[in-house]
């Protein structure tokens, strides 16, 4: 059986999957998430409309993102759902947007792939009671559109309000994270874990994490985040907890091996899931869109004794384990949000203008396992003494345990978050262009992206929608984005892939 996907950085030879998924999909499971693609576009070009249907294309969106359901019967159960609520006589066939012009076919790619990545951002408002109407009617209009349009100008404009809407979601979970558990705060997290039972969540659902620890609470059990969860130790809601304890492990492709033979389950609360090795298969458990066959799923009931269970029959490390990040360190300092930041923005451009701060670096985005990612370890060890680096999303374990020092009372290494709290550098970036009275363009400060899977195309279309030049993106440009619009997008947005940490240190300093 053949397939094709090309939506991730990691995709076959740079140009598609077409036998198995690098990701570890096979062609059977890449063929019904696009038969549920599918489904919900025609489910969106129906007339009708309501809070059911709207969850269901942004539930249905979400579980097509890499990495996230490898399970069969469950994406076939939940295709079905969605067609028995196809009210309407359309038939569209997702084939006809792969093998289209290709230059249609890349704005059309960008569209969808921005689609599922606000659809994950809204899907984690949802669960802690926000909504939006913009950005749920922005799911049927811009559905429809891959449908009926094939003209580049508006599909161009439809690109950009991809970005536009997915703006609006990062700002709406923002709201919904930080109403619910708190302002993020500056906040220290171990990377050692203490011995006796404890449990391992991974994913971005700040909501089971809360659930999971007042469900655990005076069982002596410890908590530790992996992966994007790591920035939860800065809500005060959650860090209120004793036994969230510390971070356990780096970002999400290195699961398999910091995973074997753990003496503790392990919770995956959204992507990124590996293919699971026999080794940990027993101690695995799923909740909410993640599925991976003969996993233990937790329903919505979110009643996780079965993971406590294992908890406690595991058992945990005897003894204390001292674990590091790749680069050695044993703290991880998160909280920098854009709350914290902005309270120290007198100090960033007092900094600035007297020139103890020369250039602010924002280095983030998804990590991954092909090969090319040290260059953002090698950027950031090689940024000057006077320069000051925000990261964000699972790409800064690559250096988030480094030791870059101050400037001043400054730290030179700012975790902002998870890839959702790009919002956080957005809104910093704006407040500082207004107190210099210029633009974002003109401020001394530089992108350098790396990107894996859909929720970072959303954002970056988002940062086109603002207008950001100079943006340098890696480790590879994306494989469904056609020369064309590759030009387009160098000519009107300055955007460029990476080259060596050392040359395009040297561009940006001049």
């Amino acid at each position: 059986m053949n397939m094709f996907c090309f939506q991730c950085e990691q995709t076959a030879q740079g140009k598609g999957c077409t036998v198995t998924g690098v990701c570890g999909k096979d062609a059977v499971t890449a063929n019904l998430q696009d038969e549920l693609t599918n489904a919900v576009i025609e489910l969106a070009n129906c007339p009708k409309k309501n809070e059911y249907i709207t969850e269901l294309i942004i539930k249905g969106l979400f579980i097509t993102i890499t990495n996230v359901n490898f399970d069969n019967e469950s994406i076939i159960r939940f295709k079905q759902e969605v067609k028995q609520n196809i009210s309407c006589n359309t038939n569209f066939d997702i084939k006809s947007v792969w093998n289209t012009d290709e230059d249609i076919r890349s704005l059309k790619s960008l569209i969808l792939f921005g689609l599922k990545g606000i659809a994950a951002y809204a899907y984690h408002a949802r669960v802690l009671g926000y909504k939006d109407n913009d950005i749920d009617n922005f799911f049927y209009e811009a559905l429809q559109a891959v449908t009926k349009v094939n003209n580049i100008t508006e599909l161009t404009a439809l690109v950009l309000k991809t970005g536009e809407i997915n703006l609006k979601c990062m700002e709406l979970l923002d709201k919904a994270n930080t109403n619910t558990y708190g302002t993020p705060e500056p906040t220290k997290v171990t990377t050692n874990i203490e011995p006796g039972p404890f449990i391992v969540v991974t994913g971005h659902d700040l909501r089971d994490l809360a659930l999971l620890l007042e469900q655990t609470k005076d069982l002596g059990i410890n908590i530790y985040t992996h992966g994007e969860m790591l920035p939860c130790h800065a809500y005060p809601e959650l860090k209120k907890y004793p036994h969230l304890k510390g971070n356990f492990g780096t970002a999400w492709q290195n699961q398999q091996k910091e995973f074997e033979n753990i003496p503790a389950p392990v919770l995956f609360t959204t992507n990124c899931i590996m293919p699971v090795k026999d080794s940990y298969s027993d101690r695995v458990f799923t909740t909410s869109v993640v599925h991976y066959p003969g996993m233990t799923h937790i329903d919505d009931q979110k009643d996780f004794s079965l993971v406590i269970k294992k908890a406690l029959e595991l058992g945990g490390y005897p003894e204390k384990q001292k674990m590091t990040g790749i680069n050695g360190g044993e703290v991880l300092t998160v909280g920098f949000g854009h709350a914290a930041v902005l309270s120290i923005a007198d100090k960033i451009i007092d900094a600035v203008k007297t020139g103890a701060l020369k250039h602010i670096f924002l280095v983030g985005g998804c990590d991954g396992a092909k090969p090319g990612r040290n260059y953002y370890t090698e950027f950031v060890k090689s940024t000057p003494a006077n320069t000051v680096v925000l990261t964000l999303a699972c790409g800064k374990y690559r250096f988030n345990d480094l030791e870059l020092g101050h400037i001043g009372e400054l730290p030179r290494l700012l975790d902002m978050g998870q890839c959702n709290d790009a919002y956080s550098a957005i809104k910093v970036a704006i407040e500082l262009s207004k107190a210099f009275n210029c633009s974002v363009n003109e401020l001394p400060l530089s992108l350098i992206l790396s990107w894996y899977e859909q929720k970072a195309v959303c954002i970056l279309l988002t940062l086109l929608y603002l207008g950001m030049e100079n943006i340098r993106l890696g480790p590879t440009l994306p494989a469904f984005i056609s020369p064309n619009i590759l030009k387009l997008l160098v000519e009107k947005f300055k955007i460029k892939p990476i080259t060596t940490a050392r040359q395009d240190l040297k561009e940006i300093l001049g």
